[in-house]
């Protein structure tokens, strides 16, 4: 079987029955972007999935996880792993976690060093956690972390391309500014599938807003629903 034909078999999906019926996944060259208050659990959740083999919707792979909002929860990881059976220091053992603390680091991350660690753990999926936030800080000038975040948007949508990479990135600023409205426009134009994950109280809507073969759907269910699916299915949930 082609690298090609392998490619086209190999999907991460989200791991939640109601939402694969209708949605299968991300696919190897996948630039997505998940926002939402619910994005940072999934981004977690997806680090684990991405572990199990091609035929549970897995990637049968290890996770490189960029933090830019210092998200990253071992705790929650292992706890998701256990939800699927997996040994917990197994599973954060294959997620490689760098941190960064200022929109310098994160860039640097991005920029230089995250293609040779994919490459050296043969990692299919990229994480980057909280992408924008650091570039909102009130001491960032302005015009250097435009710059900055659009050559981190650039670089990200290469190495999904190229790579052949599932990159996911999670985005939630805590304003509405004319900084973010950018961060946001350069984010979204380069990506080609957008999803927003949103949890009020025991509602849980998970919204496709935009894919480059499947039309936009919305879906709301509640927790004690997806909870009950997903002790079916062996799974996490999002409630």
């Amino acid at each position: 079987m082609s690298i090609l034909s392998i490619n086209k078999l190999r999907r991460l999906s989200l791991g939640f029955p109601m939402l694969d019926d209708v949605f299968t996944g991300f696919e190897p060259g996948d630039f997505v972007v998940i926002r939402g208050n619910a994005a940072s659990f999934m981004s977690s959740v997806l680090s684990v999935r991405a572990q199990l083999p091609i035929e549970c919707g897995g990637l049968d792979s290890s996770t490189v996880f960029v933090d830019g909002g210092n998200s990253f929860s071992p705790y929650e990881v292992a706890e998701i792993a256990r939800d699927y059976g997996l040994a917990c220091k197994t599973a954060l053992d294959k997620v490689y976690v760098s941190r960064a603390f200022t929109a310098y680091q994160l860039s640097s991350l991005v920029l230089d060093k995250v293609c040779p660690v994919l490459r050296k753990k043969r990692a299919r999926l990229l994480i980057v956690s909280d992408v924008a936030s650091l570039f909102l800080d009130r001491d960032m000038p302005k015009m250097e972390g435009r710059d900055l975040f659009m050559r981190i948007c650039s670089k990200l949508s290469e190495i999904a391309s190229e790579k052949q990479t599932v990159v996911i990135v999670s985005y939630f600023p805590r304003s509405r500014s004319g900084q973010s409205l950018f961060f946001e426009a350069a984010l979204f134009g380069r990506s080609n599938v957008l999803i927003k994950l949103k949890r009020n109280r025991q509602v849980v809507s998970v919204i496709l807003e935009d894919h480059p073969c499947i039309r936009p759907f919305r879906m709301d269910f509640t927790a004690d629903q997806q909870r009950d699916h997903a002790r079916a299915y062996g799974g996490a949930s999002l409630g």
